[in-house]
């Protein structure tokens, strides 16, 4: 829900739309927020069946302790309160410097006379992406104040870091190598026939063929970002063009995007699901029918969203 529909999530899947598109990553406010609601909603109703039909044939929590953390009970804990600050002071920081915070477009000439390949050509394509990273620097900044008188004796702050940084190995070398095998699919010769063909199922509305190409391609790279990648890298200016030229935002465009990507980019091969996974300690197979339904239900929502702006024109 948060990941793709909230608006000002500090996702990738939130922020790639902004680059192609000149949207910000609190577009389409309105509908971002009914379709989040309409998520949540769904998935509540369906994980709370679930777990009754597990309740009902004796199923318990089961022996999947892993990775559990040991609780030292005389260890003091911070006020439920700290663990929102950060959260709310990523969305405060990114708000203030991509609406109220004036840059400087001059900032960016050094970048750019270095002949750098990736040196933007304008200011206004990386603003949320700046943003962002300097809103969650602030973030852990601000984390780390609220939490050190916290840490237990025998551990710094340094070896905090080290245990974080080492952790975070496992899920950016999975969803990299989706990634990767995503970009490898992408350029082989019959790649370019099908996306071609999948272009014109939905033609003229190009906010459904937005949903259905995104969600495909992430389906096929198991990756909604390298998904949702691939697909505004080809098909980002033939949608806009088509938008502008119906009288839809981009703004929604930029929504229905992000959202399909949080469609079928959950299939077993997807590289969260490997992580998520290794961390429980559990198997495809006792856990991903569950997923699964999870997954059809959120890539409802991406048609929903069509559905609903197409109806009602609410943004």
């Amino acid at each position: 829900m948060v990941m793709d529909s909230a608006p000002g999530t500090p996702q990738l899947q939130n922020i790639i739309p902004t680059v192609y598109l000149g949207t910000t990553i609190y577009a389409a406010p309105t509908l971002g927020t009914i379709c989040g609601i309409m998520t949540l909603a769904l998935c509540y109703i369906y994980i709370n069946w679930r777990k009754k039909v597990a309740e009902k044939h004796g199923e318990g929590y089961g022996n999947h302790t892993l990775n559990e953390a040991t609780i030292d009970p005389d260890q003091p804990t911070p006020p439920w309160y700290f663990s929102i600050l950060p959260l709310i002071t990523v969305l405060a920081v990114s708000f203030y410097l991509s609406f109220i915070y004036k840059w400087d477009p001059s900032m960016i000439e050094p970048f750019q006379k270095m002949g750098l390949p990736l040196a933007t050509k304008a200011i206004s394509s990386v603003i949320s992406i700046w943003a962002l990273i300097i809103g969650l620097i602030v973030s852990i900044l601000l984390a780390i104040g609220l939490g050190y008188r916290f840490m237990p004796k025998n551990i710094s702050i340094k070896s905090a870091l080290n245990a974080g940084a080492i952790g975070s190995l496992l899920a950016v070398m999975n969803t990299a190598s989706e990634v990767g095998y995503g970009s490898v699919i992408s350029s082989l010769p019959g790649f370019t026939e099908i996306a071609n063909s999948l272009y014109s199922v939905g033609e003229g509305m190009p906010l459904l063929n937005a949903a259905i190409m995104v969600n495909v391609l992430a389906a096929i790279t198991g990756s909604a970002t390298g998904g949702l990648g691939i697909a505004l890298e080809i098909f980002s200016a033939h949608w806009l063009e088509a938008t502008q030229a119906a009288g839809i935002p981009p703004e929604v465009l930029h929504r229905v995007a992000s959202m399909a990507a949080g469609g079928m980019d959950t299939l077993p091969h997807n590289g969260a699901i490997i992580t998520t996974l290794a961390i429980c300690g559990l198997t495809h197979k006792e856990s991903y029918k569950d997923i699964f339904g999870v997954t059809l239900l959120k890539f409802a929502m991406a048609f929903f969203a069509v559905f609903l702006y197409m109806v009602t024109g609410i943004v």
